[in-house]
């Protein structure tokens, strides 16, 4: 190992870029909500916990727009399911 360094034209930042669509962030979750995803995964053999935040974030936001009547009527599909 050098005893000396040149970091002249070094620079600062992520390692990796984050690809194109996607934004770096720092977020602070409880550790119940972390260690959720992460059992989720755990249970599903392998995935990446964060994919997994960032698809329930997508489908809430989804879910969000989506018009009462079809909202009504996907949960009782959902209900009748259960009770089958």
């Amino acid at each position: 190992m050098r005893k000396e360094y040149d970091f002249s034209k070094a620079k600062r930042g992520a390692a990796v870029a984050a690809p194109k669509g996607k934004a770096r962030i720092t977020i602070r979750l409880d550790e119940e909500v972390l260690n959720w995803f992460k059992g989720q995964v755990d249970a599903a053999g392998g995935g990446n916990y964060q994919t997994l935040i960032n698809t329930a974030l997508v489908d809430h936001i989804k879910r969000e727009a989506e018009p009462l009547e079809r909202t009504l009527r996907r949960v009782l599909r959902e209900e009748l399911r259960k009770a089958s």
